[in-house]
């Protein structure tokens, strides 16, 4: 039987197998940290980073403001329109204006603020002027409803800027204006206390309320007297 010698050549080429092999193992997971710190291997860099972007989730302003105002765009419709060269509030409009008045009160934490919009008809300067008045036509009767108007925290006017229908006629549509969520109320005390969960929970209560407690036998024995 023929047994194969081992030259200085196989041995070298077998040394740099072995060098190899070894540096594989050492960039693994677990052989690597032989020599480190216990748990090293488990932190790749994102350690603690679920905690923190939950800590954010919970106590970022910017993220609960862009949480509501995707809540009231849902709950109410945003938007009142206007005749032609018009500030007035149509009954429609009121009757918007009354349901957007119903959420904001729930929440006398929040700001909001109303934009002004008008069509493509007349020169800028008056649909600058058209679309301010537009706003606080809103603001006024928000302010009607009960609303405070430092939680109304601005009223802006795009003018003609902004049309939702390109188009140089007349379009109601483009005669507008948009309520939306703005932030929170300067030193509110549920706003300094972080108190987001029990401004979310408050709402949704009022929500799930019926609107009668009666049942079908108590309303016909009522009906009945």
């Amino acid at each position: 039987m023929h047994t194969p010698s081992i030259t200085p050549l196989t041995i070298a080429a077998l040394a740099a197998l072995v060098a190899v092999a070894s540096c594989a193992l050492d960039r693994g997971p677990v052989r690597g940290s032989f020599n480190r710190e216990a748990g090293s291997q488990l932190d790749t860099g994102g350690f603690g980073n679920a905690t923190m972007a939950n800590h954010l989730a919970m106590t970022t302003l910017e993220r609960f403001a862009y949480d509501m105002a995707h809540r009231f765009a849902d709950e109410v419709v945003t938007v009142v329109n206007f005749a032609f060269n018009s500030a007035q509030l149509s009954d429609q409009a009121r009757r918007t204006l009354s349901d957007q008045a119903r959420f904001i009160r729930q929440f006398p934490e929040i700001t909001f603020r109303v934009y002004g919009h008008t069509d493509l008809v007349g020169s800028d300067a008056y649909n600058y002027q058209l679309g301010l008045r537009r706003a606080q036509a809103v603001v006024a009767y928000l302010a009607a409803q009960g609303i405070s108007t430092t939680r109304l925290e601005a009223v802006v006017s795009y003018g003609e800027e902004q049309p939702l229908i390109v188009t140089e006629g007349r379009e109601r549509r483009n005669r507008r204006t948009v309520t939306e969520v703005s932030g929170f109320v300067a030193d509110h005390p549920n706003v300094l206390a972080g108190e987001y969960a029990e401004v979310i929970w408050r709402g949704y209560v009022a929500s799930a309320i019926p609107a009668t407690t009666l049942t079908g036998t108590q309303t016909a024995a009522s009906a009945a007297e």
